[in-house]
């Protein structure tokens, strides 16, 4: 069943039922059908479902009926090869062993699955099925399917980074026992959580869709229709439907993010008092010091140059996140507050930029991390022995050594 609040959801959902080349609707026919048909154009009047304006509503429905399905696979097919290559490089021996790495590695695979389970369904929602009448029960299975795999997914992501903030906090703000809140099986622990704990924290959506059906007759024959719809019970009671939202804004999405400012706030204050460290130190560059105090000196500032590029380079990351997690929380606070009609217009409306923001989020990883990335970029270029790919290195080849080891293992020096 569809339910039509407005005006322009009226107009976007015939245009895309009827959409062809030869067919054309204008908005004088759909006025004079919403005439007939007693359909009230809501944009007319105040409502508490305003979408942010007629201009912006129209500019969205453009986008998500001509743009979003090409842009979404295309963003697709990149973000899932982007994350097969930070899981190759990712899992070298020489990475691996840092746990940071593997908190990344949990991260691409959650998002390369996103991305390979999102084309289909771009594929299938924008373009076949608008092309056709028919709405069969495997379609509407599937949209179940995603509808659940994607949240989970999605979550997953949310946890990981969530993760991946508070542990360079733990590295940087207890480094006397960092050899214990950030040992490996502490490391694996939390992956295990970040990956099971969202199946339960989206337990309470399993429970408001459902399939339903609509049977019509065309030329003498009768069909069935499938549609994944809110169940009835949820329609009716818009409690259920405002506590699914403030579990899903506060704790998937406001909560985490809020958090993640702070450490990131943190971090980068961190940043700033490091570099200040770094200038009183070169002062003290005039003072006549032994060979093993120059030595001492310089093996100390390399490790603090690397720890300030791993540190700037999550930051990015959690920036990027917040920059797209932000706005979805922020909306999905206010539909905690408006209800079960703000999600059927605005939430459903803007769902593909949502979408696209969330797999922009997941998809350029691997460019944060060849750009900010030393160890990552000469692993990278190591492995793919390609000429652009060496110049990405940002290090001269005699400058990386392999050493093999008595053992039949090998080991990378930068």
């Amino acid at each position: 069943m569809i339910t039509i609040n407005n005006a322009t959801a009226f107009k976007l959902y015939v245009r895309k039922l009827l959409r062809n080349a030869t067919f054309n609707v204008s908005d004088a026919e759909i006025k004079r059908i919403m005439d007939y048909n007693n359909i009230t154009d809501e944009a007319d009047a105040p409502s508490e479902s305003s979408c942010g304006g007629a201009n912006l509503e129209n500019l969205v429905a453009t986008y998500a009926e001509y743009y979003h399905p090409y842009l979404s696979i295309s963003v697709c097919v990149f973000g899932t090869v982007a994350n097969i290559l930070n899981i190759v490089v990712l899992t070298r021996k020489d990475m691996v062993s840092a746990p940071i790495n593997r908190i990344l590695t949990a991260l691409a695979v959650a998002d390369m699955l996103l991305m390979i389970e999102y084309i289909p369904f771009a594929y299938y929602y924008h373009l076949e099925l608008l092309g056709k009448r028919d709405f069969p029960y495997y379609g509407a299975v599937f949209m179940l399917m995603h509808t659940h795999v994607t949240q989970i997914l999605h979550t997953i992501s949310v946890c990981l980074t969530l993760t991946l903030a508070v542990w360079r906090y733990l590295a940087i703000g207890y480094p006397e026992k960092n050899h214990i809140l950030c040992s490996d099986r502490r490391c694996t622990f939390a992956i295990t959580v970040c990956y099971i704990l969202p199946i339960l924290l989206c337990f309470p959506s399993y429970s408001m869709f459902e399939i339903t059906t609509t049977e019509i007759t065309e030329n003498g024959q009768n069909y069935t229709l499938y549609h994944t719809t809110l169940r009835e019970n949820v329609k009716r009671d818009k409690t259920l439907l405002k506590i699914n939202f403030w579990m899903f804004a506060v704790f998937i999405k406001l909560l985490p993010c809020i958090i993640l400012t702070i450490i990131s706030c943190w971090l980068i204050r961190t940043l700033f008092k490091a570099k200040k460290r770094k200038q009183v130190l070169r002062g003290y560059d005039s003072y006549p010091l032994t060979t093993n105090g120059k030595d001492a000196k310089r093996k100390v500032s390399k490790a603090e140059r690397r720890a300030d590029r791993t540190t700037k380079m999550l930051i990015a990351v959690l920036l990027l996140f917040l920059l797209t997690e932000f706005p979805q929380g922020i909306f999905a606070f206010f539909i905690g507050l408006k209800g079960k009609d703000l999600f059927l217009v605005c939430y459903q409306q803007y769902g593909e930029i949502m979408d696209i923001m969330a797999l922009l989020n997941g998809s350029i990883n691997f460019i944060l991390y060849c750009c900010m990335n030393r160890m990552f970029r000469a692993t990278f270029g190591q492995l793919f022995k390609h000429k652009i790919l060496a110049k990405w290195a940002n290090a001269p080849p005699s400058e990386i050594h392999t050493t093999t080891l008595p053992n039949g293992t090998n080991t990378t020096t930068l």
